[in-house]
Formats: C-alpha cells, sequence, structure tokens
C-alpha cells in the first residue's frame, strides 16, 4: 500500500509515516514546516517529504491519503483530493485499522505527561524483553525514534484528546481502543477546539464507553475532573495511583531517590535521573501500566533507574560560560509550573532564566495568560518572546516587575538573555516549537562571549 500522508511533520503523523514504512508500505508526505526531531527521523527512514501541498501531489495516486489534523478545509491538497474523488482517512483511524487491530494497546491520556509517562511504559517493558511497539509524540531517549511497529502484540500509544481531522471532531484516543489506560490528569487545554472543561470531559467519557471490561484503568487519585469523568459511567476495573493511602512514589530530586508505596508499605526502591513532583505521578502510572502487561512492580522500578527521559523534557542541549541550557515543551502554565519547580529543585540556589515563546493554540488566545505570572515565580529572570500574540505579554507579566522582559523581535531576546547570563546559571527554554533555532543561537553566542 502507498499512503501519502498531509502533515506528515508532526510528531503523530510523522510516527505513524515510519510504522507503515516498518509494516512493509510505501510512505510519502508533505508539509510546509519542518524542523528537528521528526524531520531527522523521516530523513532516516529514506521517507520522501514534499515541500508544501501542491494539488500536484494527486498525480502520485497513492491508495489512500492520511490526513492529519493540522489540515483544514481550504488547503489546496485537500481540496484537490475532495474534488477528485480520491480515496483519504484521518491518522488515528489508518493507525487503528492497519497497526493496532488485534494488539494489546496501553494508552496514556490526560492533559499533561503523556509523552514522558508513555515513554516510561515502553521503556519498562522494553527493559522487560517484551519489546513492544509504540507511538510517542517525542523521542524517547532509550529508544532514539518515535514510534516502532515492536515484536510483540504490546503497543503503547500516547492518547491524544485533540480532534481527529477535519471530517471527524471526536479525540484521536477514541480509535485506540486501549486495553490498559492511563488517566493522568485532566484541564482545561486546547481552547480552539474545546468550549470548556466539561466538553473535554464528555471527551473522555467517550474514550471508557470503549474500554473492555477486562481491560484496566490507573487513574490519578487527585484529579477530581477524572472522578467526574469515571462518575459518567466506567465499565472496567480503576486502580488508583497518587493516592496517599495506596500506590504512590515519592523521592528526593538531589539525591535521585525513587521509592514506590503501596497499601502495604514500600514496594521498591531505585535511582533515576528525572525531577519534578511531576515524574513522580508518571512513574507510579507507567509502573502499575506495565505490571497490567506483566511487569513485576520491583522489575518496572529497575528498569526506571536506567530511563533517559525524552527529548525536549528538560534536556540539556549544551553548556557554554558555565551556563547550562535545556530545552522543555512546556506551554500550559502547569506544566511551566512543574518543569520549573523540578528545576529548582534540582538546582537549588543557582538563578534559573526562564525563556517562554507562548506558542500554542490556546496560549495565543490568552485563555491562560492570567495564569502565566504565577507558573514563572520559580524563574529568577524571565524572557518572553511575545511574537504574533492577540494580548499583552508585558501585562500579563507585569506583576513579575523587572523580573520580566517582553520582546517581539528574536535578536533582541537572545541579546538580553546572553547580557543577563551568569556563569552557574541555568536557562530553560520552553516552548512546543522549534523557537527559531534558539537553543544553538544562545550557546553559540554565550560561546562567543567566553572567548571574547
Amino acid at each position: 500500500m502507498h499512503i501519502h500522508i498531509l502533515g506528515i511533520c508532526g510528531t503523530f503523523m510523522g510516527g505513524l509515516a515510519l510504522l507503515a514504512r516498518a509494516a512493509g508500505h510505501r510512505a510519502s508526505g508533505c508539509d510546509a514546516h519542518v524542523y528537528p526531531p521528526m524531520s531527522e527521523q523521516l530523513a532516516a527512514a529514506d521517507i520522501v517529504l514534499h515541500d508544501g501541498y501542491d494539488p500536484a501531489q494527486t498525480a502520485m495516486r497513492p491508495d489512500v491519503f492520511v490526513v492529519g489534523n493540522a489540515i483544514s478545509r481550504g488547503n489546496p491538497l485537500l481540496e484537490a483530493i475532495l474534488d477528485a474523488g480520491l480515496p483519504y482517512v484521518s491518522g488515528p483511524q489508518w493507525l487503528a485499522e492497519q497497526a493496532l487491530r488485534g494488539r494489546w494497546v496501553l494508552g496514556v491520556a490526560g492533559t499533561h505527561g503523556k509523552t514522558t509517562t508513555a515513554a516510561m511504559v515502553a521503556w519498562i517493558l522494553e527493559d522487560a524483553g517484551l519489546s513492544p511497539g509504540f507511538l510517542i509524540g517525542g523521542v524517547p531517549l532509550n529508544f532514539g525514534v518515535s514510534a516502532r511497529l515492536g515484536a510483540s502484540d504490546l503497543f503503547v500509544i500516547e492518547a491524544d484528546e485533540y480532534d481527529t481531522a477535519f471530517c471527524d471532531k471526536r479525540s484521536k484516543f477514541v480509535h485506540y481502543h486501549p486495553k490498559t489506560l492511563i488517566l493522568n490528569n485532566l484541564e482545561f487545554d486546547h481552547a480552539d477546539i474545546f468550549d470548556d472543561l466539561a466538553d473535554i470531559e464528555r471527551q473522555f467519557h467517550h474514550l471508557l464507553r470503549v474500554l473492555p471490561s477486562s481491560g484496566r484503568i490507573f487513574c490519578n487519585r487527585q484529579a477530581e475532573s477524572l472522578e467526574r469523568v469515571l462518575a459518567r459511567g466506567c465499565w472496567t476495573p480503576v486502580t488508583y495511583f497518587n493516592d496517599p493511602a495506596g500506590y504512590r512514589v515519592t523521592g528526593d530530586d538531589a539525591e535521585g531517590a525513587l521509592i514506590l508505596w503501596g497499601e502495604e508499605g514500600e514496594i521498591a526502591r531505585a535511582s533515576w535521573g528525572l525531577s519534578g513532583a511531576h515524574n513522580l505521578e508518571n512513574a507510579c502510572a507507567a509502573l502499575l501500566a506495565a505490571e497490567h502487561a506483566g511487569v513485576p512492580l520491583a522489575r518496572g522500578m529497575a528498569a526506571l533507574a536506567r530511563f533517559r527521559n525524552v527529548r525536549r523534557r528538560m534536556e540539556l542541549r549544551g553548556e557554554a560560560a558555565g551556563v547550562a541550557v535545556y530545552d522543555d515543551f512546556a506551554h500550559h502554565p502547569t506544566a511551566i509550573a512543574a518543569t520549573l519547580a523540578g528545576l529548582r529543585r534540582k538546582a537549588g540556589g543557582a538563578r534559573i532564566l526562564a525563556v517562554l515563546e507562548p506558542r500554542s493554540n490556546t496560549m495565543k488566545l490568552g485563555v491562560m495568560k492570567d495564569r502565566l505570572a504565577a507558573s514563572l515565580t520559580d524563574a529568577d529572570r524571565v524572557f518572553c518572546h511575545a511574537d504574533n500574540l492577540g494580548w499583552d505579554a508585558a501585562a500579563a507579566l507585569a506583576s513579575l516587575g523587572e523580573r520580566a522582559f517582553v520582546t517581539e523581535d528574536f535578536e533582541r531576546l537572545i541579546m538580553a538573555i546572553t547580557t543577563a547570563a551568569q556563569p552557574g546559571d541555568h536557562i530553560l527554554v520552553m516552548s512546543n516549537g522549534g523557537f527559531g533555532g534558539i537553543h544553538a543561537r544562545l550557546l553559540e553566542a554565550l560561546g562567543a562571549e567566553d572567548r571574547g
């Protein structure tokens, strides 16, 4: 089968392309925005990439066009496909029919932590010799790729609540039919497609309605929104994590300690390199999900000691002039606060310079602007690239006083950060996009200053 993928450089669609190639299909695709790590993975897999959405691509006559959810009506290639009556399908539907059918799917859903938790689950299964397949919205460092078919019936997937495609406005995750499901947390997000939190809770309940009664749900005990989802109706057994009286993980960021507890007390302990209370919750969920698929909890803890995290999740990109530069995907106030809190516990009294690009659709709409300043309180200095926003970022961060610097000029942003940076500082860059290659630019500028 030849599939041509519209929007192939997104993490989901790019991963789908890798799975298609591994399954013996011919895969090609097109996109308008290309940046690592997905562009690197596609090139390494020799997947033909077309720049832009030229209607002439219909002449390739693939067996089916697979349409990503970033593609809207008015896209010239999509319009040509519809006008010609050519076959098309959404990415999640193609994945469900061609890669997930008949497999034990382990899904990870929630507003925050899906990528990291899914990577943990996949690694625990891999470390136990179970060779799972996976499709994750990032690149786990233990694997080096965001997707693979695997050599068993197990398949780990990041179960995203975003809509499926222009032709299917249900959440992606309703297509996956997981047997094991993690419900990490649930907050309002994706303001471009959801009206409010209740709207998202309804989609999560749609997911519960297609789970088998022979499966298992692992739910965060501290999330009231998830309790409301379960109260709508649940036909699958539920086990809680992050539960003060049950399964929970505690740790010490400075020492890298990791301890798993259950109702009867301590179950197992290990040491690892991640930080932040949010990652302790992610770890607990991952351990329980992997146990459901056959990995004993103590064996899972041993695997987490060898877990290397995911690219763009508190990833150290380099050091120059005594300054460390990190890259993180955080773009929602809750994630920003959690990421900064984790780095603060790890960095101690060292200065943290937070660099933020409000780039997500929700951020651009200004829905979260009133929560932004509070999410950045753990930073000693804040630098915000306020390009193309429909709201006043300087006003939103005014409560931070002189700690905050806001500009629309990218070059001025680089200069301000490098001027402020001092040896021993930690620069934390947070964006869900490429951010103009700012990490390399900062390291280059800091290195140049060091040489001078």
